[in-house]
């Protein structure tokens, strides 16, 4: 392109991380942006692969003042994960007992910090949104333990939830690794989790990391929704629908209710 096309495709480079208008010499790229694809895709594939840092979580999780239980689905291995989505979406038998006996408490909201397709999004924001979302609601909602599940996928929380019979279970999980994105953290909220509850019974927030949503409008945007599902006493598409039309200041609503 030239003239007013090459100012369209730089104005436009610079709003998005997307490849768009990128360099050629002759029939290929030039060698800088061929080399940078390479890195991102390099990326992402280390991110579908990488460990959950476990016991780092549960230790920091620890110091700033929620208790946290370590736990694992029944894919015994990264390579099953990715294999039998199936086996993501429980937990193996061991972290069912541990759960089953523990005392009940009354449970507003159950956190669960699970791997999903990038453990490298997990290790990096997650500690750091509950945190936001601790000094953002002080004493406001009774938690439960958080649940930190090596295997686990969004269903693993359903099952959670369950066990520890909370009102609310917000999965905080690593996303689908992307050539702009290997690191971002999604967040799913569902009210009276139980198992076979269908995605559309949830809300889900996307692309948590310091290049998409920061962490302060993450956790913002996260007890807005707590204190809607709790108001409304549901989930998902209904509520994103009532969301949208209610006005009302919800952050308020949570310390009040």
């Amino acid at each position: 392109m030239t003239g007013g096309g090459q100012v369209s495709w730089l104005n436009l480079r610079r709003a998005t991380p997307a490849r768009i208008g990128l360099r050629r010499t002759g029939t290929a790229l030039v060698t800088a942006d061929h080399l940078e694809f390479q890195l991102a895709h390099a990326r992402a594939k280390d991110a579908d692969y990488a460990q959950l840092d476990a016991e780092r979580i549960v230790a920091e999780l620890g110091e700033i003042g929620f208790e946290a239980i370590q736990l694992r689905s029944a894919a015994t291995d990264r390579l099953t994960y990715l294999r039998r989505p199936d086996l993501g979406r429980r937990l193996d038998g061991r972290s069912r007992q541990l759960l089953e006996e523990r005392p009940r408490t009354a449970t507003e909201v159950a956190f669960v910090i699970a791997d999903g397709l990038s453990a490298t999004a997990v290790n990096a924001h997650a500690v750091a949104l509950l945190k936001a979302v601790s000094e953002r609601s002080g004493a406001a909602m009774r938690v439960g333990p958080v649940a930190v599940v090596e295997g686990g996928r969004v269903a693993i929380g359903d099952e959670i939830g369950g066990l520890l019979e909370a009102d609310l279970v917000a999965v905080l999980i690593g996303e689908r690794p992307g050539l702009s994105a290997a690191d971002s953290l999604g967040i799913y909220i569902t009210w009276q989790p139980a198992p076979g509850t269908p995605d559309a019974a949830r809300n889900c927030l996307s692309n948590i990391r310091p290049q998409g949503l920061p962490i302060a409008e993450g956790a913002k945007a996260l007890l807005r929704l707590f204190a809607g599902a709790r108001h409304y006493r549901m989930t998902g598409v209904e509520l994103s629908r009532r969301l949208s039309k209610d006005h009302r200041d919800f952050g308020s609503m949570l310390t009040s209710n």
